[in-house]
């Protein structure tokens, strides 16, 4: 088994990065480290651990240039959008700060004569993240600030597809001020990182990934009675009523769907539009996903980058193959597209109408730039499709008629609802899923109490 972990870029397929994985002394030190670490991290002062907060997030922004690169190189992102992820890890870190005293503040109760009661958000120890290569600072962020805040440790395992993110990180966190053993990551194969879940000192797990990921990070878990965050995939609805404003609907849905190559959990990956509107709608979706230019992720005119890697473009080629075959039609000539070719991760958008649920591309998670406009004929079918799903991540509708629409939401079996937009995480609210789409909790004042444990203080006055 190799001793190194390496990064293939899907730019031009070299080689970009090459870490050492952590051995089991290495391992066993971390661990330690945080634990010693997080005993007297958790005795400081929120209003000191805001500051330190504070002081990473300007560290890490200064940096943003280098970042953006960084992330076009390892992950594919186009460079023209890559520096929006340093935006939005600042927009949610902030966010997760300014909150952090209401969240975190004891709950004091009714008066009661000869007592004084309250209730306090205690720390948990050491959390372990557990972070994906396809938003690798945004899926991070979600857990890494709010835990550090709360007063607990934290141990980061970043994908092997975006391991400078991880050291980004923590080069911030160093430069402002974090007390050694706080903030540590680790490059770790998938044994040992099923095998860290199971250290007694580790305290909690937050996940970001695939279901049979977060399949193994239960099984790992189970019996130790610790809290287990996870996010998983998505098959993600849009719904556009026929009193929708159709180019807002075209524009959004299909940036939802086409954004960062398809390869979001949130994104739009199937589209169901009342039969009234329905050809306007396919006739001005095609025509902008044509106008997007696949190429290098280095080059600042492409929108539209790369797969991460070759074998999950011939996943989606694989699904758009078989839909074709069984009646779907492709509206995007593959050969309008230069780079488009076999073998590579380079692949064109699709838009496939004529489909139904028999077919993948329309129950399973694609991850790429692919998809399915279903016609429906009234709000019931388009609900009874919408929830026809094994995830429930987010969902939107696109109508003028806001009541409504939010009556249709109440409907929909989704943790995140959207009248008239998609594929975007409000920090204020509760990033939560159904289904196979994980559970548990991230962003908003709730997203501190999956990282504390309330502990209850019941005082007699003599």
């Amino acid at each position: 088994m190799s001793t190194m972990q390496k990064t293939w870029s899907p730019v031009d397929g070299s080689l970009y990065v090459e870490r050492p994985y952590a051995d089991q002394a290495a391992i066993a030190a971390a661990t330690t480290k945080a634990a010693q670490a997080q005993r007297e991290w958790k005795l400081t002062t929120l209003a000191q651990r805001r500051d330190i907060c504070r002081k990473m997030v300007d560290a890490f922004v200064a940096k943003r240039d280098a970042i953006a690169e960084e992330l076009c190189w390892q992950m594919g992102r186009p460079i023209r959008y890559a520096a929006g992820e340093v935006g939005g890890f600042e927009e949610r870190a902030r966010f997760m700060i300014d909150v952090a005293e209401e969240a975190l503040a004891p709950i004091e109760l009714d008066e009661k004569p000869g007592f004084r009661r309250y209730i306090k958000r205690e720390p948990l120890g050491v959390a372990f993240v557990i972070a994906p290569w396809n938003y690798p600072y945004l899926t991070a962020v979600n857990a890494i600030v709010p835990a550090i805040l709360a007063g607990n440790a934290v141990l980061l395992k970043h994908s092997a597809q975006t391991p400078l993110c991880a050291e980004r990180i923590y080069e911030a966190f160093r430069e402002a001020g974090l007390p050694d053993g706080v903030f540590q990551f680790l490059h770790l194969t998938h044994a040992d990182t099923e095998a860290l879940i199971g250290s007694p000192d580790v305290h909690y797990v937050a996940f970001t990934g695939s279901v049979p990921g977060g399949a193994m990070v239960e099984r790992a878990a189970a019996g130790r009675f610790i809290g287990v965050g996870l996010e998983l995939g998505g098959k993600d609805p849009a719904y556009v009523r026929a009193d929708a404003d159709i180019d807002h609907a075209v524009e959004t849905t299909i940036d939802g769907a086409f954004f960062n190559s398809g390869q979001s959990c949130c994104g739009i990956e199937r589209i169901y539009v009342h039969e009234s509107v329905y050809d306007a709608f396919v006739e001005k979706a095609v025509a902008l996903v044509r106008s997007y230019r696949l190429g290098r992720s280095d080059d600042p005119n492409t929108t539209l980058g790369p797969l991460v890697r070759a074998s999950a473009a011939e996943f989606v080629r694989g699904q758009v193959r078989e839909a074709v075959e069984q009646g779907a039609v492709a509206h995007i000539n593959p050969a309008d597209f230069e780079m488009d070719k076999e073998g590579t991760p380079y692949l064109a958008p699709q838009v496939l109408t004529n489909v139904d649920h028999s077919m993948r591309v329309m129950t399973e998670e694609s991850f790429g730039p692919v998809v399915g406009i279903q016609k429906v004929t009234s709000d019931e079918e388009a609900v009874a499709l919408m929830n026809d799903c094994e995830f429930g991540l987010t969902a939107a509708i696109f109508t003028r008629d806001i009541d409504a629409g939010v009556a249709l939401g109440e409907q929909v079996e989704t943790g995140t609802f959207f009248i008239n937009r998609c594929d975007y995480l409000d920090p204020a609210l509760a990033w939560t899923g159904v289904k196979n789409s994980g559970r548990g909790c991230t962003l908003s004042k709730l997203g501190y109490e999956s990282l504390t444990r309330p502990k209850s203080f019941h005082i007699k006055m003599l």
